[in-house]
């Protein structure tokens, strides 16, 4: 039984959950923390709102409300748990991103890039082509049903996002520019163009007040991603089937970098580029394929997060960039890169938004406190490698001193004999 726990144990994928484990726990602590240390120096808050506050940041996913006597209460809330798994959705869609590149040795911080250049395209595609639903004004109806524009316009901000991402590719193939530079810039630039091109179009919501910086939501035109049930099982969520597709996108992921040929070359690349080239591989073909990819991945995430039906874009983009973009970084990091790990990182990283928002709602306290938390467990994933040498250190120590008192019984009976 101790040698096959020790055999767990000397896995290097043990030791990643664990460091993945204890970053979490240390960021939710120094959240804790925060909240503690403003409700006692705060008069107007006190131990017992610090208390609630740090309830709340841990189990903000199941608060109800509060009772008629004023306390938390805390339960099954569908409504908060079917948000978390739309807010999950193009969060574990831009970690995939990040971390297919990451398989392939690169640091694909395009992601916001990819993910507007995808949106731009879908809401293009689902806005732009006349279906049996049209409600726009000035654009005349057509047969084309609201199913197959969904599937054009999601198969199009894929098709943007993998485009955009091949720019840094080539870039870093043939001309050996550094990726992240790269990025970067393709960044500001999607920012700048999805701007431009939106200002021109037909598409902004001029009917509602002054919307006049929105775009319509997709429900305009009948195009959204269908509920697949999801809705009765969390009624008054936003929950739709995009996060069915981002699961599935994420096992044949998995699928690929552990099953198949390229899956393996991509994997070469990433540890060796100059000997997976000596080997025959094609190493420049490689990295192009792979921002490609992450690129659709990351583009993927902007097409199902605005096909919902329940969100507007928003087109004066220059301001910032969209922040599910990055935060795909701590969400891979977090998943030391694996694949189906994504999934369960997105879906905590969400829950930590809502626990936020409940955060905000029902204490003196604000969503912010989460920032924290999911800042400190970012600059901890990012050493990860180092928890876990001080995790194995122990145990490489510990075995050091039974090896050498063993060997040290074993010369004493030597010297008996």
């Amino acid at each position: 039984m101790k040698t096959k726990l020790a055999s767990i144990w000397h896995k290097d994928g043990t030791r990643s959950v664990l460091a993945s484990l204890l970053s979490i726990l240390i960021g939710l602590a120094a959240g804790a923390l925060v909240i503690l240390i403003v409700g006692l120096f705060n008069p107007s808050l006190g131990l017992k709102s610090a208390w609630e506050g740090i309830r709340l940041v841990i189990f903000g996913l199941f608060s109800t409300g509060r009772s008629a006597a004023g306390s938390l209460t805390f339960g099954f809330n569908p409504a908060s748990v079917g948000n978390m798994l739309f807010r999950a959705t193009p969060v574990i869609l831009t970690g995939l991103s990040v971390a297919v590149a990451f398989k392939t040795g690169l640091f694909n911080i395009g992601a916001p890039g990819q993910y507007l250049a995808g949106t731009a395209a879908t809401l293009f595609i689902a806005l732009g082509i006349p279906s049996t639903q049209m409600a726009i004004p000035g654009v005349n109806p057509s047969s084309i049903p609201p199913m197959v524009v969904w599937f054009l316009a999601l198969l199009g901000g894929m098709a943007a996002g993998a485009l955009w991402g091949v720019i840094p590719g080539l870039l870093k193939a043939f001309l050996n520019i550094n990726e992240v530079l790269a990025c970067i810039m393709t960044n500001w630039i999607a920012a700048n163009v999805v701007t431009w091109v939106f200002e021109v179009s037909n598409f902004k919501n001029i009917v509602e007040n002054t919307k006049t910086s929105y775009i319509y939501k997709t429900t305009i035109n009948g195009v959204a991603t269908p509920k697949l049930g999801l809705d009765k099982l969390f009624p008054g969520s936003q929950v739709n089937g995009g996060i069915i597709i981002a699961c599935i996108l994420a096992v044949v992921v998995y699928i690929l970098l552990t099953r198949t040929t390229l899956g393996y070359e991509l994997k070469a690349c990433g540890s060796n580029r100059f000997a997976a080239r000596y080997a025959g591989i094609k190493d420049k073909r490689n990295i192009v394929l792979s921002m490609a990819i992450a690129g659709a991945l990351a583009g993927a995430a902007g097409s199902l997060y605005y096909l919902s039906g329940n969100t507007e874009f928003y087109w004066s983009t220059y301001q910032s960039l969209p922040s599910a973009g990055f935060n795909g970084i701590p969400v891979a990091l977090l998943a030391v890169n694996n694949p189906i790990a994504v999934i369960f990182t997105g879906i905590f990283m969400s829950m930590l938004d809502i626990s936020g928002l409940q955060l905000t709602n029902l204490t003196a306290y604000n969503e912010y406190i989460t920032d924290v938390i999911i800042a400190v467990i970012v600059y901890l994933s990012a050493f990860s490698l180092v928890i876990k040498l001080l995790i194995s250190g122990k145990h490489k120590k510990k075995a050091a001193q039974t090896a050498a008192a063993e060997v040290k019984s074993g010369t004493a009976k030597e010297g008996k004999k």
